[in-house]
């Protein structure tokens, strides 16, 4: 039935239950701002269980990560290395981490030298909606 009302892209389950935003990145998107997904308004991202798993090592001249929003591109996650095969969790503590607004959540691979020509990693972004 329509409502006249605006839809939105937020991700939300109507239990309770730690959501998340998985997008896997690989050499070939650094220089790009990838879209991770939208969290609703409201939502807490959970920190310590967010960030980058690293499955192929990226293999340029220090390739990095940011994590971020539009107009801040390291709110949650500042110069993060893909040189490693690890999960890194988000490294920017005093980021609100608690969104007001339906919030879409990007990232921004890149090298400060060469591009890689090897690498693959997910981003993952946990969080908990206010419901």
């Amino acid at each position: 039935m329509p409502t006249n009302t605006a839809g939105t892209d937020a991700q939300e389950l109507s239990f309770r239950a730690v959501h998340y935003l998985r997008k896997e990145i690989t050499e070939a998107n650094e220089g790009q701002t990838i879209t991770i997904g939208t969290i609703p308004a409201g939502a807490t991202i959970l920190g310590p269980i967010s960030g980058v798993q690293v499955d192929v090592a990226f293999n340029g001249t220090t390739p990095i990560l940011d994590i971020g929003v539009s107009g801040t591109a390291e709110r949650f996650g500042s110069d993060i290395s893909l040189a490693t095969i690890a999960f890194v969790a988000l490294d920017v503590t005093n980021a609100l981490r608690t969104v007001v607004a339906d919030t879409t959540i990007i990232c921004n691979p890149s090298a400060t030298g060469n591009d890689s020509t090897a690498g693959v990693a997910q981003v993952i972004i946990a969080y908990c909606p206010n419901i």
